[in-house]
């Protein structure tokens, strides 16, 4: 029978984010959303930018995460990240900038192009999740 409940740990460069029991999360892969239930299959992968969905006892939470990877292994569920941020912790003015610079900046090599559209879409994802 599968548990009713994850744990769910979010570290950053700086600081172990979260470490609390969870009934549900969604977050980004790399390619894609995802959906975590208990009871789900193990997995790794590789995030993406955008909103980190939570369900606890208390409510919904949300935040932005910056890329990193992910582990599921049994009921834990493991993100690593270069940055999560509380949705209502959000800079809008910053974000709009950071679009605004990534919208200008000239791209010369196949990477720039890369780079440039990752900002922007970075940018643009924490606009939404601030609206």
């Amino acid at each position: 029978m599968a548990d009713k409940q994850l744990q769910l740990v979010v570290v950053t460069p700086e600081t172990t984010l979260l470490d609390e029991p969870v009934s549900g999360l969604r977050f980004p892969l790399f390619d894609g959303q995802i959906g975590v239930l208990p009871g789900r299959a193990p997995l790794v992968g590789r995030l993406g930018s955008g909103e980190l969905s939570i369900t606890t006892s208390s409510g919904n939470r949300s935040y932005f995460l910056d890329g990193g990877f992910v582990q599921i292994n049994g009921a834990v569920v493991t993100l690593l990240t270069a940055r999560c941020i509380p949705a209502a912790e959000i800079d809008a003015d910053a974000a709009r900038r950071s679009l605004d610079e990534a919208k200008s900046r000239k791209a010369v090599e196949d990477s720039d192009f890369g780079s440039r559209f990752r900002d922007q879409e970075r940018a643009r994802r924490m606009l939404a999740l601030k609206k």
